[in-house]
């Protein structure tokens, strides 16, 4: 016997249809039928567009009869949809009064903002037909996928070593050597690279469906596109342009296929999403979905109408808005339910604290059902805790003991001390120790340190560059950040000096040194393991050329650096006292503080004094930690232009120092394989590192 609602009461053409299921929103295969739901609270009528695949006109319109509308929600479900060949999409009709920040024009097709596959942009790069007045359709997905047993792996916060990538910049080079470049596919390729790296955690620029062509222009005879993708068309599909299967409607699968493969290898997966603007622009932007489906709900506007734009990109989602907070909700729930997602990071997430007036608020409604949601109980929230519109929340961010940060502080006073700021080295005696100043709240798990991100200069570009060189960009030098705090060690650019270019790799090493010894989640760029470069561009969101893409060149030709970023990582991993969460530095049961810093000489350290030759020693407890000795971890410093002697501390008897690493010769050595030293004091030559292992 038949559900009551799974058979139609109602026929037009060839289908059936009857009123629908109120929720789920979006379309969803239910029976014999697909059940449509689309909420708008000021609309007066909406009707479902029915396409053929790639077909210009919808083969059907059906409007929905004033009783299928239930509240400010239209739902229908309709029967005899071949679901492989169908694409849909909605006219809403209301009042237009754009002084009133209203735009309804039932002349034009919108997509479904819960759609969970867009087509229109299949094939990366494929030209479009812009007179196409529906460029964005909605798909119907089957959730079928076989996970064979896979769930998100939950490793501790504090064990995370993240790696953040652009999906499509990682395979897309020729020296890649992948089948399928540049796609989810592609990237499934690399995972033994990633997994020998050491690396369990990986960080994916935008993968939501964006449109490539926004923007597009054409610079020096080289197309421009939105290459790194954050501005989003739809929160619940992936960008069908980095699936190989795109075409055939697989790029669910795909995507769920490397989910469970990185899985499989250890390997997290968070996702950059970017909650805070769309793709609609300012008043003066396209049509695509939210705009025409309830325009007053969706983004903030001012009182005479205009999008407010925190976000720097024309608009700003209505983020606290309750209805606008469950589809942020309902979005992350699905991608944590349907593709096993790990975490997010939130891009210029100090717009999700703002009213509808673009005031911060206190206890921001979203923040709070986010980090409290049963769903996402146990799924990473990483913030990047500023905005567009000058609010910088880094250490401030409300987050209810649920929400990590992007400390862009521990960036800026690495690279300080790096290169050469004496006065830094207070400071970073406080970011290593996870930055209590910060979250002494919270614990240093809630610090994400990083030196380098997508944002900016690459780590071998900011030992390689003194200014942004972002001429490919076509804006004059007038995009990307003028303060990147960097030193070009000599030369600017590309330079046959032997000299400077050992100290550039120098320099690259002494930086993986003090994010891999320090307390908090450390976080690099893709590439930067093997001294990727992108020319100086500190801004390559247009570059989907080789100035974005990784040279898989690179591991062979910067194959000693490579090793020692390893081994780097190997060592943070062998020794849980640098990943311990807290923030004590008082004696443990070894009888010496967990975390001291020093000078050249042992126990003698000035906070006052601006110092570039400075140490630190972890003290790990072997019945705490649960490993079979008590280890002495001290890491030497010297980022000075001149060599320091350091005298190494007193241990217990029957213990006795070996060098793990040193930036200087190259050397680094794997857990268990640390090369024998003797004597009581080391040389540090100028602007190098030392890790030693008692």
């Amino acid at each position: 016997m038949r559900e009551v609602d799974t058979f139609p009461t109602n026929t037009i053409g060839d289908l059936g249809y009857r009123i629908g299921r109120i929720f789920p929103f979006g379309a969803s295969f239910i029976g014999e039928g697909v059940n449509f739901s689309i909420y708008s609270k000021e609309a007066v009528s909406c009707t479902l567009l029915l396409y053929h695949h790639g077909e210009r006109e919808p083969y059907i319109e059906i409007p929905f009869p004033d009783e299928f509308r239930i509240g400010n929600v239209f739902s229908m479900m309709v029967f005899g949809i071949t679901i492989e060949d169908t694409e849909y999409g909605y006219r809403m009709d209301g009042p237009y009064d754009p002084a009133k920040g209203l735009y309804f024009d039932k002349r034009i097709p919108l997509l479904d903002p819960y759609a969970h596959s867009v087509s229109g942009r299949s094939v990366w790069g494929e030209p479009i037909d812009p007179d196409n007045p529906f460029q964005h359709r909605g798909q119907i997905i089957l959730e079928d996928y076989d996970w064979d047993g896979d769930k998100p792996l939950e490793h501790p916060m504090k064990d995370l070593v993240i790696y953040e990538m652009h999906v499509r910049g990682f395979t897309a080079h020729d020296s890649s050597g992948v089948t399928y470049k540049g796609t989810f596919a592609g990237l499934i390729d690399k995972i033994p690279y990633l997994k020998d790296l050491g690396v369990n955690c990986v960080e994916l620029m935008p993968i939501f469906e964006f449109d490539e062509f926004e923007n597009t222009r054409t610079y020096q005879g080289r197309q421009l596109l939105n290459y790194w993708g954050y501005s989003t068309v739809n929160f619940f599909a992936p960008k069908a342009g980095y699936a190989a299967g795109a075409p055939f409607g697989i790029e669910a699968d795909e995507l769920k296929n490397m989910v469970r493969i990185l899985h499989k290898n250890g390997i997290e997966i968070l996702l950059d999403v970017v909650f805070n603007h769309t793709a609609e622009g300012n008043e003066h932007g396209p049509y695509i979905s939210y705009r025409g489906i309830d325009n007053r709900t969706y983004y903030l506007m001012t009182p005479d109408g205009y999008y407010y734009n925190f976000s720097g990109c024309g608009n700003t989602m209505n983020c606290n808005n309750p209805v606008v907070r469950n589809s942020i909700l309902d979005c992350l729930r699905y991608w944590v339910a349907s593709y096993h997602i790990d975490g997010f990071r939130f891009d210029l997430a100090a717009i999700l604290s703002r009213d509808e007036n673009g005031a911060p608020m206190i206890d921001p409604p979203l923040l709070d059902t986010l980090a409290h949601d049963a769903v996402l109980g146990r799924t990473k929230l990483i913030a990047e805790a500023w905005d567009a519109g000058g609010l910088y929340q880094v250490g401030s961010f409300p987050s209810w003991n649920r929400w990590a940060e992007w400390n862009g502080r521990y960036r800026d006073c690495v690279r300080r001390f790096i290169r050469g700021d004496a006065d830094a080295s207070a400071e970073l005696c406080c970011r290593i120790n996870g930055s209590p100043d910060m979250y002494e709240s919270r614990t240093a798990e809630a610090s994400i340190n990083f030196v380098t991100c997508h944002d900016g200069f690459t780590l071998y570009d900011l030992v390689s560059y003194n200014e942004k060189h972002n001429e490919a960009n076509g804006e004059d030098g007038r995009d990307g950040s003028n303060d990147n705090l960097s030193w070009n060690c000599g030369a600017e650019g590309e330079t046959d000096d032997k000299e400077v270019r050992a100290l550039r790799m120098r320099q690259i090493k002494n930086v993986f040194t003090i994010l891999l010894t320090s307390r908090g989640v450390p976080m690099f760029l893709a590439g930067d393991e093997f001294a990727n470069t992108q020319f100086g561009n500190n801004n390559a969101y247009c570059q989907d050329n080789e100035i974005s893409w990784l040279d898989w060149t690179f591991p062979e030709k910067n194959k000693d650096l490579l090793l020692f970023v390893k081994n780097l990582i190997a060592f943070r991993n062998a020794h849980p006292v640098l990943r311990n969460s807290h923030f004590h530095t008082d004696k443990n049961g070894t009888d010496y503080p967990e975390l001291s810093f020093h000078s050249p000489t042992p126990w003698q350290f000035n906070y006052d004094e601006p110092q570039l030759a400075l140490a630190y020693l972890y003290v790990e407890d072997g019945k705490k930690y649960g490993t079979d000795n008590d280890n002495f971890l001290y890491v030497l410093l010297n980022l000075h232009w001149e060599p320091h002697e350091f005298s190494l501390p007193i241990i217990p008897a029957g213990h006795h120092f070996k060098l793990v690493s040193d930036s200087f010769t190259g050397e680094s050595y794997a857990p268990g394989k640390e090369k024998n030293i003797k004597g009581e004091t080391v040389t540090l030559m100028p602007r190098s590192t030392q890790i030693l292992i008692g």
